[in-house]
């Protein structure tokens, strides 16, 4: 059943979830959100399980048409949306109701925002996801982000929900992301760190990098005081992720982020923690980033609390 149109495509809006983690080992990207955490959060909020595909915005917002009544929820960066003129709260459900328009202003902070719909964005299965990957042409709705005329399925309400107990629900202000404070970005040390001089070691997390304009969501590009292999920056193929950080013979790093390749032939100086990558996906082309060090103990006690916080949302929407 066709849910929503596209009236304006915006800069950058296509269909994710929380990506393909199950076919790694045969070379397929992940991709799915790049802040997970504003997912699955716009996901509870609505009723959906935390896996349902919404739409991912980036920095300049869609204008979207509801053709059916539902619930709908925007979480991540604040793109200053507003349904028929009005701005509407952040990390809260919305009632809509058939021929309402959604649209986006100026960004306020972050730049990607998560627009949950109840029901979900009805597009294929591909191997497990419905996230879109550009680069493979695969995924979301043809594989492309969206344009003018499009028309997105909403998934079945399962199970069926009286729409106006969800209406009101709100994530606590606590509980929400703080996007606006800069803070470090924490990493543990990568496979390959000691293919650094030392100095270039001290000099990583001392010294600030800027974002370039070259990032996406393959990867970041940074541009700062250059890290100094001891040997050269090549070497036989290793295993990469979302978060590593990649460092090619220029010396100037590259953080993966979810659309990224599963190997990669650039030593990895770092990988930044599994919680900081929301904070990380929120940051845009021309803001600096530091970088923190810490141990793989305390980035395993971040995401405990993390989960532990989600769980307790979760739970606390399902009453």
């Amino acid at each position: 059943m066709a849910g929503i149109e596209i009236l304006k495509s915006g800069l950058l809006t296509t269909v994710q979830d929380l990506g393909r983690t199950d076919y790694r080992m045969y070379g397929v990207n992940t991709c799915g959100a790049m802040d997970r955490f504003s997912l699955r959060l716009a996901n509870l909020l609505v009723g959906n399980g935390e896996n349902e595909a919404a739409l991912e915005v980036t920095m300049i917002g869609p204008h979207l048409k509801f053709l059916v009544d539902s619930v709908v929820a925007v979480t991540g960066g604040d793109l200053a949306p507003r349904l028929n003129g009005t701005a509407i709260g952040m990390w809260k459900t919305i009632l809509v109701s058939e021929g309402d328009i959604l649209q986006f202003g100026h960004t306020k902070h972050g730049c990607r925002s998560y627009v949950a719909i109840k029901g979900g964005i009805d597009v294929p299965l591909i191997m497990g996801s419905r996230s879109t990957f550009i680069r493979g042409g695969y995924g979301g709705l043809e594989g492309r982000s969206l344009k003018e005329g499009d028309r997105l399925d909403i998934g079945e309400e399962e199970p069926r929900v009286d729409r106006a107990l969800v209406a009101g629900r709100s994530l606590p202000p606590a509980y929400r992301p703080d996007y606006v404070t800069e803070r470090p970005i924490r990493f543990i040390p990568g496979p390959q760190s000691d293919r650094f001089i030392e100095t270039s070691l001290d000099t990583f997390v001392a010294d600030s990098y800027t974002i370039l304009n070259e990032s996406d969501r393959m990867g970041y590009r940074l541009k700062g005081p250059q890290l100094k292999h001891k040997s050269g920056a090549d070497m036989i193929s290793d295993t990469v992720t979302i978060g590593s950080i990649q460092v090619p013979g220029d010396g100037q790093p590259i953080i993966l982020m979810s659309d990224c390749q599963v190997t990669g032939g650039y030593t990895q100086i770092g990988v930044v923690i599994g919680v900081d990558i929301p904070y990380l996906a929120q940051r845009k082309p021309g803001d600096r980033i530091q970088f923190q060090q810490i141990g793989i103990e305390d980035a395993q006690h971040f995401w405990r609390e993390q989960e532990r916080l989600i769980s307790l949302i979760r739970m606390h929407n399902a009453h």
